[in-house]
C-alpha cells in the first residue's frame, strides 16, 4: 500500500510540470506594440520610443531588429536585459516622406519562436504655410 502511494506521488510530481503555466526563460513584454506618430508635419521630430520589460526568469537578448523599409530604423539595447528590468527601443522614421505611415519592425530575441512585431503608424502632412519663416521687414535698400 505504501509503495502504491509512493508511485502515485512520484507520477504526479513528474506529470505536474508538463501542465504548469510557469514561464521559464526570457519573456519580452511591451507597454504597447504600436508606435504612434499621430499626424505630424514634414520634417518633424523623427524619434519615438517604446518601453518593454523582461517578465521572464532569464536574461533577454535582442538578436536583431529590422524595419520594413529603410525609412524606419530601430535602435535597441545590445546588452542583456535582466529579469524584471525594463528598457526601450527607439524608432527613427524619415518624417520627410509625405503621407500615411504604415510600417513594421520585426524583433528577434533569444526567446525562440516567432519575432515580435511593432507597428509604426501615423501621417506626415505638409507644413502649414503660416508657420514658415517670418517675412523680412523692408528696409531702405529694397527699392
Amino acid at each position: 500500500m505504501k509503495l502504491t502511494g509512493f508511485i502515485a506521488l512520484l507520477a504526479a510530481l513528474l506529470v505536474f510540470p508538463l501542465y504548469s503555466d510557469a514561464q521559464t526563460g526570457p519573456q519580452m513584454s511591451f507597454e504597447s506594440t504600436t508606435v504612434d506618430y499621430g499626424e505630424i508635419e514634414r520634417g518633424s521630430e523623427r524619434i519615438r520610443t517604446v518601453q518593454f520589460t523582461n517578465t521572464g526568469d532569464e536574461p533577454l537578448v535582442i538578436t536583431n531588429a529590422r524595419g520594413s523599409c529603410g525609412c524606419t530604423v530601430p535602435d535597441y539595447p545590445r546588452d542583456p536585459i535582466q529579469p524584471g528590468e525594463s528598457a526601450e527601443f527607439s524608432v527613427n522614421y524619415d518624417t520627410n516622406r509625405m503621407g500615411n505611415i504604415n510600417r513594421t519592425i520585426r524583433i528577434s530575441t533569444n526567446e525562440g519562436g516567432d519575432p515580435h512585431v511593432l507597428m509604426v503608424r501615423g501621417k506626415v502632412v505638409e507644413k502649414k504655410e503660416g508657420e514658415s519663416l517670418p517675412k523680412k521687414d523692408s528696409n531702405i535698400f529694397d527699392n
